[in-house]
């Protein structure tokens, strides 16, 4: 079995990540959410809820600016896991989808979002192991968390 403590996570194969199950795999670096990322998210979705691109009327809205769509939030999971998990001897991993998802605050654009993940289980499917990772998104200062997923990865040899 290879494995190697990475700054932040954990670098392992197959074998490893059945024996790191309950692990909390550390947090990922700060990233700014900006009114850019925001803009072109809503132009790629077609969202252009004005809460996510009117600066002006969303600063008398609830939050007191322009917000990160959630979908956004959750789209920066494949940079952010990239610094907490390091799989080897796999051909390829794909994102088999969600358990679970929620959006408990918001993530105000200007802020700094990270991510930290568990290994939460790993199960064998036909030619690999299909992984499910608890993921929490902060915004640095908010009391609650951006996001929380349980995500599903499949990890092929």
């Amino acid at each position: 079995m290879t494995e190697a403590q990475t700054p932040a996570g954990l670098t392992t194969d197959l074998d490893g990540l059945r024996q790191n199950v309950g692990r909390h795999l550390g947090w990922s670096s700060w990233k700014e959410v900006t009114q850019d990322m925001v803009d072109r998210f809503a132009d790629l979705t077609g969202d252009h809820n004005w809460i996510h691109v009117d600066a002006q009327r969303a600063a008398e809205g609830p939050y007191g600016t322009t917000i990160a769509h959630g979908y956004l939030t959750l789209s920066l999971v494949p940079p952010l896991l990239d610094e907490l998990l390091h799989v080897e001897g796999v051909s390829t991993g794909i994102n088999y989808g969600l358990d679970r998802l929620r959006f408990p605050a918001p993530v105000p654009v200007g802020s700094r979002i990270r991510v930290g993940g568990e290994l939460a289980e790993v199960t064998d499917v036909p030619g690999g192991v299909q992984v499910k990772l608890a993921l929490t998104f902060e915004v640095e200062g908010g009391a609650k968390p951006a996001c929380v997923a349980e995500m599903l990865v499949r990890c092929y040899a």
